[in-house]
């Protein structure tokens, strides 16, 4: 893979777009001998391209049962969270 500096890719850019498209190989710009971005023609890009976020796990999940209403009773969920906050903090549950 080619490395050109920025300098030289900010005064050849589209010279250098036109290279990319033409020969299908990515060249990487660097600045100050590090890299930084790859140029690289379009048909590549489109699978290095993020999968989007939203809606990425859509039908991956199963609603089982009531999601609003708790299988617990208040004085179960009290319970529950005095017994995992003493054993968080080393007390005895009351």
């Amino acid at each position: 893979m080619r490395t050109i500096p920025a300098g030289e890719f900010k005064a050849k850019c589209l010279a250098i777009m036109d290279e990319v498209q033409s020969r299908g190989e990515s060249i990487v710009i660097t600045k100050r001998g590090k890299p930084v971005v790859r140029v690289m023609p379009l048909e590549s890009a489109s699978a290095a391209e993020p999968r989007p976020i939203f809606g990425a796990m859509r039908g991956m999940a199963v609603v089982a049962g009531d999601i609003v209403r708790s299988p617990y009773s208040e004085e179960e969920w009290e319970r529950m969270f005095n017994e995992k906050f003493a054993n968080l903090s080393g007390e005895e549950p009351e």
